[in-house]
């Protein structure tokens, strides 16, 4: 079934809903919690065009759920028993998910807040006790390519070597029970040889492509 732009997004929620029973708890309680969230197209700055069929917040909210499905990626999601729920291809999600001018760690953070203050209205004496922390880490993105925006050559602490990749830097908070994710960012480490900017030769430094941001 197609879901059109005047449907309300909420009814995806409740149509997925009825794929289960209601032994099945876990499932459950994730479309409850998705089907309270204040998710607005405009707020979310994911305003669809009046010449698209689905709605860019019912594509955001399968995305979310793909992974309590089993799907890997929009790849899959032909295969897969959401497909009677919003019957499109890969592209549709692709789409949305190459848009660079999408502000995803708006989207993530505000996702976020919701669920902590959710966690927290919910909390019990006994947990008011927990210690509560920021929590900031990075890891390494190896990546092949040298014509990727902003790729270059980091010092992974993993391999203790220098490696083709991002680093992805992480912040989250702790209540004491559960880990949210508040923000991300992606970065490249500028080497002090100004001959090999990013640990490469300035001729392939320059085959890479840059994008304005808006």
């Amino acid at each position: 079934m197609k879901i059109m732009l005047h449907n309300k997004s909420t009814k995806i929620i409740s149509e997925i809903n009825d794929f289960f029973t209601s032994s099945e708890k876990a499932i459950y309680t994730i479309l409850t919690i998705l089907s309270s969230l204040k998710l607005s197209e405009k707020q979310c700055g994911l305003e669809s065009h009046s010449n698209n069929v689905y709605r860019n917040i019912n594509k955001l909210l399968l995305i979310i759920i793909f992974p309590f499905f089993e799907i890997k990626d929009a790849w899959n999601y032909s295969n897969s028993s959401l497909h009677a729920i919003m019957s499109c291809g890969k592209d549709v999600f692709y789409r949305l998910l190459n848009d660079s001018f999408i502000p995803w760690r708006h989207i993530s953070y505000k996702l976020s807040m919701q669920m902590i203050f959710k966690a927290k209205n919910k909390s019990t004496e006994r947990d008011v006790n927990h210690t509560r922390c920021l929590i900031i880490d990075d890891t390494d993105f190896p990546k092949t390519g040298k014509k990727i925006e902003l790729i270059g050559k980091v010092f992974s602490h993993v391999t203790q070597q220098s490696i083709l990749a991002f680093k992805g830097l992480f912040m989250g908070y702790h209540d004491g029970k559960s880990f949210f994710a508040l923000d991300f960012s992606l970065h490249g480490e500028r080497v002090k040889n100004e001959k090999k900017p990013y640990g490469m030769t300035k001729k392939t430094a320059k085959r890479k492509i840059f994008k304005k941001a808006r």
